[in-house]
């Protein structure tokens, strides 16, 4: 067999398995039937954020992940067949931070609240960015 086949074989047999360890650390997306509201102690900056996002991303279940630090606010949309609220409130606490259930909403009813759907970025006016260049007209859950 020539030089250019065995690496050309090798070549395949490498992205074969590359591709095969790709397809168990990729989760299918996850769709939210229910949403956490969580009051939660300890978030004190940005990095606080990143840290809980990534504590609750890795929760088989959890779809999307919202932080307000200035609130003391984590809300979490789910799939109630695969995680419970009180797992994801647990699942914080590990973490470093004091967290509890407050209340379980439907999407439908959060979007009610909020205007918006779980995981869509609020709208910049009134809240920071706004003429008012504060938070004062936020909705609170």
């Amino acid at each position: 067999m020539s030089t250019k086949k065995i690496f050309t074989l090798f070549l395949v047999a490498v992205l074969v398995v590359l591709l095969g360890v790709l397809a168990f650390r990729v989760r299918p997306a996850t769709t939210a039937d229910s949403v956490a509201v969580l009051k939660t102690t300890g978030m004190t900056c940005g990095s606080c954020s990143s840290k809980i996002s990534a504590a609750l991303s890795s929760v088989k279940g959890v779809a999307v992940t919202e932080v307000d630090l200035e609130g003391g606010w984590v809300i979490v949309g789910y799939n109630t067949s695969v995680v419970q609220p009180e797992t994801l409130a647990e699942k914080l606490s590990k973490t470093g931070f004091g967290s509890s259930v407050n209340i379980v909403l439907t999407p439908e009813r959060y979007r009610q609240i909020t205007g918006r759907n779980i995981g869509q970025k609020a709208s910049s006016q009134g809240c920071c960015g706004g003429k008012d260049g504060g938070c004062s007209s936020k909705k609170q859950i």
